[in-house]
C-alpha cells in the first residue's frame, strides 16, 4: 500500500516534504505449539519386557488431557495426565494400559520419610524390576516439583523411562529429574489408607519399602 500526502489547501509553496518512515510490521505471534510430536522408544535387550507388549507408535499427541483410574485393592485412584506437559510420556502410559500391562500388578514400593513420600508402581517382578522391554527420553523443563497429588514416570537415571511410575502422598523433596505425567483428581485417601497400614519392616532404608499389606493393582482404565 503507498503512502498517500494531504497537502494544505491554501499552501502557497511547499519547498520539500520531509520522508516517512515506513511502517513497522507487527511482532510475530508466537508459534503454537505443535500439534504431534515424535517420540522414540528404544530396545533394552539388556531388560526385555516383563510382559508381552509392544512399544507405542512413534507420532502422539501434543496436546489436551487423559483420564485414568487405577483400580486397586484399596480403593480407586483417577488421574488426569496432561499430554503437552509430557506427550512421550502419557502416550506412553495410555499404550501399555491399553495392553492391559499394568493389570493384575503390585506397587511394590511406599516411602514414608521427612524426605519423600510417595507410592512407586508399574513394576511387574518387584521394585526396580520388570519393565517394557524398551526405555524413552525425559520430558523436563528444570523447573519440575512434585507435591502432594503428583504422579511422575520412575527411571533408573537419565532417559531411562519405561513402565514405573509414582505417585506423591505427602511430599517429594526430590530434584527435577522426573516426568510428570499429570495429577490425582480424586483417590487421594486411597493413597492415605496405603500409607496408615505402613511399611513392612526389616528393610534397608527407614521408612522405605514393601507396603505392609500387598497393594494390588486389579486393572486400569483410560477415559478420554
Amino acid at each position: 500500500m503507498r503512502t498517500r500526502w494531504t497537502v494544505p489547501a491554501l499552501a502557497v509553496a511547499v519547498t520539500a516534504l520531509a520522508p516517512v518512515a515506513p511502517a513497522q510490521a507487527a511482532p510475530a505471534a508466537p508459534a503454537a505449539p505443535a500439534a504431534k510430536v515424535r517420540c522414540e522408544f528404544i530396545p533394552t535387550p539388556e531388560n526385555p519386557a516383563a510382559k508381552p507388549v509392544r512399544p507405542p507408535r512413534p507420532k502422539t499427541r501434543a496436546k489436551g488431557t487423559v483420564g485414568v483410574v487405577l483400580w486397586t485393592n484399596y480403593g480407586a485412584v483417577g488421574i488426569r495426565m496432561d499430554r503437552g506437559n509430557a506427550p512421550c510420556a502419557v502416550h506412553n502410559f495410555v499404550s501399555l494400559t491399553r495392553q492391559r500391562f499394568y493389570n493384575d500388578t503390585r506397587c511394590w514400593r511406599l516411602t514414608n520419610s521427612a524426605r519423600l513420600g510417595v507410592l512407586q508402581c508399574g513394576d511387574i517382578y518387584r521394585a526396580e524390576e520388570g519393565g517394557p522391554g524398551y526405555k524413552f527420553a525425559d520430558e523436563l523443563t528444570g523447573k519440575e516439583t512434585y507435591p502432594r497429588g503428583t504422579v511422575a514416570m520412575g527411571n533408573w537415571g537419565p532417559d531411562t523411562n519405561g513402565s514405573q511410575f509414582f505417585i506423591v502422598h505427602s511430599h517429594a523433596n526430590i530434584p527435577p529429574a522426573y516426568t510428570v505425567l499429570g495429577k490425582v483428581t480424586f483417590g487421594m485417601r486411597t493413597l492415605d489408607r496405603i500409607v496408615k497400614v505402613g511399611i513392612k519392616p526389616g528393610g534397608p532404608v527407614p521408612g522405605d519399602g514393601e507396603p505392609a499389606k500387598p497393594v494390588r493393582i486389579h486393572r486400569v482404565t483410560v477415559h478420554g
